[in-house]
């Protein structure tokens, strides 16, 4: 099977894994490579399959997730519904929902508008709505949403770079069964009314018995950075590494996963 993006389990070095002898876990989200679509899916509802799949699986009552962009994002309902269940957290350039409760308005508004003008357009679509979703990203009157359409203009340097590698490889995207299920059904959930903001979450390891690190480009042109900062500075329990020079594709650049895996596992 060929999953969509699944970076960690496809870059991270064979002596890591037998160093810290960890065994490595990598899924897709519904509608992507062989998961079966979900019309219902709720950004609850994915918190519910990681753990099922854990316990399907076997893995213990605690266990390590790592999200990465719309997967990042993923990781926020992870912390909220299944806390107990964590053993720790690595967010890898999550993508910011810039309706969520508790951004100054300022900041997403600033955040907002750093992105490509069709970007903006998409993701209003997805928010106010979204059953024009589909009609929006596939229409031909109006540009639709950079990543939909493959655009290299929202590459940073590092990023076109990265891409160059990916593309070789020829497993970045997997959307066999349709963009609506998979992207755009990504959109309409992440870019939607959620119930719960990331930004009053709790520490899910007071004790220090585990530890949740953010990661972020300093050059990522797809989600700006300075939300990832606030989200830092609002939680202050994150372990936050912003990145130099790196953009949206940061996980994929040599040896970065050994260095994220690392630190969640040893980093208390």
């Amino acid at each position: 099977m060929t999953r969509h993006d699944a970076v960690v389990a496809e870059t991270l070095s064979p002596e890591t894994v037998e160093d810290l002898g960890i065994y490595i876990v990598s899924f897709d989200r519904p509608g992507y490579g062989e998961s079966d679509p979900n019309p219902k899916r709720t950004v609850k509802g994915m918190a519910s399959d990681i753990e099922e799949l854990a316990d399907q699986l076997g893995l213990g009552h605690r266990f390590y997730v790592i999200g990465f962009s719309m997967g990042g994002q993923v990781l926020w309902s992870c912390l909220k519904y299944i806390p107990h269940r964590l053993a720790g957290a690595a967010i890898l350039a999550p993508v910011v929902n810039y309706w969520w409760a508790g951004f100054p308005a300022n900041l997403s508004t600033e955040a907002y508008s750093q992105q490509l003008q069709q970007d903006q357009w998409a993701l209003r679509v997805s928010h106010y709505t979204p059953w024009l979703t589909y009609f929006w990203n596939t229409q031909k009157w109006f540009p639709a949403s950079s990543v939909v359409a493959h655009s290299r203009d929202i590459l940073s340097d590092q990023d076109k770079e990265l891409m160059a590698k990916l593309e070789k490889r020829g497993t970045y995207v997997v959307r066999q069964q349709g963009e609506f299920e998979s992207l755009h059904r990504d959109m309409i959930v992440g870019f939607g009314t959620w119930e719960f903001t990331p930004l009053d979450l709790e520490n899910p390891f007071p004790n220090n018995e585990g530890s949740v690190h953010l990661w972020h480009g300093a050059d990522d042109r797809l989600v700006p950075v300075k939300p990832q900062r606030y989200i830092a500075q609002r939680l202050p329990w994150i372990h936050y590494h912003e990145l130099p020079g790196a953009g949206h594709l940061f996980p994929h650049a040599d040896g970065m996963c050994d260095n994220i895996v690392k630190a969640l596992l040893t980093e208390g």
